[in-house]
């Protein structure tokens, strides 16, 4: 069994949440941040939630290829849903899902929404963002320090709903006793540092909703955005 904590606020500065988090049942979870302006972004991360539930009601077993296909669905339920009502275009989402399938995680990743993996109190970020500055950090123009500050930071080069071929990251991984996964959106971790998130999920007391912790931290160093977190934490 695992204890799984959900929060998503709207933020100080935001009119809708466009963001969504979803335990799907099946120890599967999905955080999702749309884009896109009029409520479209709110639009397409349901649309989003809403599809991959439906795709993977059908399986009795998921891997890297079922998520991605769920992601993929999502892709044309969105563009169709465009199509449909032209005032929409230009929404899109981000997508991260993960599955506990026995012992193994799989995951599947578009956009720069982060799946975290916390082990023996170390924080890793299993995901990679599908944006210009890790591009840019990754090819060495800048750093990561200066990545947090850079004015296009807020730049995808990836998302779901815009462009009819959709490339999907997939991986996955074996789980160990006390494990603890994060989901989150870019409205937590623009504002709160990785160590800080490792540091408030480690001091967490039992049965604390971290999720919400984590959320109102982001609020109070001034989150511009949506925030949006799921925190698995498996049993030891």
């Amino acid at each position: 069994m695992a204890k799984v904590y959900l929060a998503t606020d709207i933020g100080p500065r935001r009119e809708l949440n466009e963001d969504i988090v979803a335990d799907l049942g099946h120890e599967t979870y999905v955080v999702a941040d749309g884009m896109g302006g009029y409520a479209a972004g709110e639009v397409a991360s349901r649309i989003l939630a809403a599809t991959i539930r439906d795709a993977l009601a059908a399986e009795s077993s998921f891997d890297e290829a079922v998520l991605k296909q769920a992601i993929l669905r999502a892709n044309d339920a969105i563009l169709q849903t465009v199509r449909e009502n032209p005032r929409y275009s230009g929404m899109g989402t981000t997508a991260t899902i993960f599955h506990r399938e026995g012992g193994e995680i799989v995951w599947a990743h578009v956009g720069d929404s982060r799946l975290y993996l916390l082990r023996n109190q170390t924080l890793s970020q299993i995901s990679r963002d599908h944006s210009l500055v890790s591009d840019l950090v990754a090819n060495g123009s800048i750093t990561q320090e200066e990545a947090r500050s850079h004015p296009k930071r807020n730049v995808i080069t990836r998302a779901v709903g815009v462009e009819t071929e959709l490339d999907v990251d997939t991986g996955a991984f074996s789980t160990a006793d006390g494990d603890i996964l994060l989901l989150c959106t870019d409205g937590l971790t623009s504002v709160v540092p990785d160590e800080e998130i490792c540091s408030m999920i480690l001091a967490s007391p039992e049965g604390e909703d971290v999720a919400k912790r984590l959320v109102r931290r982001a609020i109070e160093v001034g989150s511009h955005d949506n925030i949006s977190a799921i925190v698995v934490k498996f049993d030891e």
